[in-house]
């Protein structure tokens, strides 16, 4: 008969396995909590203490580090069963174990002398002896593969290939849990550790990176990385990368408001009565750049939305729900992504250099908006330097917003100038600039940028200040009769 070694702190189907087990003559070996559970439900096993004739001691610490079953774990078959049955040492065919959950409770606020009892020494140990001798043991940390790993036993046996897959899953838990550990250690004297391990799963190779001669993967479980489409092509390199910046942006807005991406940059945001007004809104504000883009809208999409997007080459519609009318109307643009808005997951950010990488935080912050000329804004300008502001912090630096109320009017992006920004964003302006507002990402270091704006019509800007020579723009901007608002934070984008 084969021996199977049970011992898991999530139980979760562990019960229906082992009794399959036992039903395909497998020998159980199991202790601590997960005994119990086994126990209670009539299923019988062999205790770790009484095979390895010690019991568990130090509250649980030790149970399984003894060599009865380590060496029935690492045992190599014909080779080692001379030794293996000298010292009374069962083969181990099969072991199912996952580990005391570190990261969960990291979470928790629990001190530290408490959060180091959830560091598991045994767990790690066996799971890795046993992929080590995976040619011969077969061992699952995973309940996800509890039914392919019976299946398997009962059509014949698990075979060499299914083993490796599930040594390489073990290694790859192994490796996650003492980055984890590693981490939190590391992070009680800094922010940031000398020594920063990540780990990301669930990997899946794109067709091919921002140009088909790249290649590419993603990896991740949730967010905008986890999200498969209900319907369309594969997600792209490039579509993950324009979703990641319109959710982002779409998320500073309450009202209902579409967001439309290209390229990384906004090229048409607005505001709504509801997402179809505020889409077509946001479309009319750059139709040219529309093409081929990715729009996000934060209310549902409708039957007439939906027939109204399909009237345009759109590359990804982001939203957090679409009626079933509407997936019937967009199943006639086979090729067009239809995502659901994902829930936000806040993370460090991380960017690759040679050699390394950059990570950055944003920790808890407020902006400080304070008015520094002559004149207050009026409502209508407050409520368009408000909407600049919130695109102008999503879009490449240097940055100039012009804006209403409602919608973005004219945007300059991604500029060495932030003059140039400004004359693009005049250039590209959808319609009158007459009594718009501006908003600049960085502070102004010379009149120029809000005298180019004010020659266009604007009548109000927004900019974190902090120049030497702010008094010089302040000074332009009273003599400009326009209305101006620091607000202390500067939001480069590179």
């Amino acid at each position: 008969m084969k021996w199977a070694l049970l011992s898991v702190w999530d139980k979760t189907g562990i019960v229906d396995l082992a009794r399959e087990l036992a039903g395909q003559k497998y020998n159980i070996m199991s202790s601590g909590g997960t005994g119990k559970a086994l126990a209670a439900a009539g299923i019988r096993y062999t205790e770790v203490s009484s095979y390895t004739g010690f019991p568990e001691m130090m509250d649980g610490r030790v149970k399984t580090l003894h060599p009865r079953v380590h060496g029935g774990l690492l045992g190599r078959r014909q080779i080692d069963d001379a030794v293996m049955a000298k010292h009374g040492i069962n083969r181990i065919d099969l072991l199912v174990v996952n580990l005391y959950p570190f990261e969960a409770m990291s979470q928790k606020d629990l001190d530290l002398e408490n959060l180091i009892e959830f560091i598991d020494i045994g767990g790690p140990a066996m799971i890795r002896a046993a992929a080590k001798n995976y040619r011969d043991v077969a061992v699952v940390v995973d309940p996800a593969d509890y039914p392919a790993v019976l299946a398997a036993i009962k059509s014949g046996g698990i075979s060499e290939e299914q083993r490796l897959g599930l040594a390489k899953k073990v290694f790859a838990r192994t490796a996650a849990y003492d980055a984890a550990i590693s981490n939190y250690l590391q992070r009680l004297d800094s922010p940031f550790p000398p020594t920063l391990s990540l780990q990301y799963t669930h990997g899946r190779p794109l067709r091919y990176g921002e140009n088909p001669h790249q290649m590419a993967a993603v990896y991740g479980t949730s967010g905008i990385a986890g999200a498969e489409p209900l319907q369309g092509k594969q997600m792209s390199y490039n579509n993950y990368l324009d979703v990641n910046a319109g959710v982002a942006l779409l998320r500073e807005f309450d009202d209902a408001a579409a967001v439309i991406v290209k390229h990384n940059n906004p090229c048409g945001v607005a505001t709504g009565t509801d997402v179809l007004d505020a889409y077509l809104t946001a479309r009319d504000v750059d139709p040219v750049s529309a093409y081929g883009s990715v729009v996000s809208v934060n209310r549902e999409v409708t039957k007439a939305f939906a027939e109204e997007i399909c009237g345009t080459f759109v590359e990804v519609i982001v939203a957090p729900k679409f009626s079933a009318d509407a997936l019937k109307v967009m199943k006639k643009k086979e090729n067009m992504r239809v995502l659901l808005l994902p829930d936000r997951c806040e993370a460090d950010e991380v960017r690759a250099i040679d050699g390394g990488i950059l990570v950055q935080r944003t920790p808890a912050y407020q902006e400080h908006w304070q008015v520094i000329t002559d004149r207050d804004p009026t409502a209508d300008e407050m409520m368009a330097l408000q909407l600049a502001w919130k695109v102008c912090k999503h879009t490449k630096s240097n940055t100039i917003i012009f804006a209403d109320q409602k919608r973005t009017l004219g945007i300059g992006a991604g500029q060495m100038s932030r003059v140039d920004s400004a004359k693009i964003a005049i250039s590209k302006a959808c319609g009158s600039l007459k009594g718009s507002a501006v908003a600049s990402d960085a502070f102004l270091p010379f009149p120029d940028t809000l005298e180019v704006a004010a020659e266009a019509g604007a009548t109000a800007l927004v900019q974190p200040g902090g120049s030497i020579r702010d008094k010089e723009v302040i000074d332009a901007a009273n003599r400009l009769h326009m209305a101006m608002v620091f607000t202390g934070v500067r939001y480069f984008r590179h």
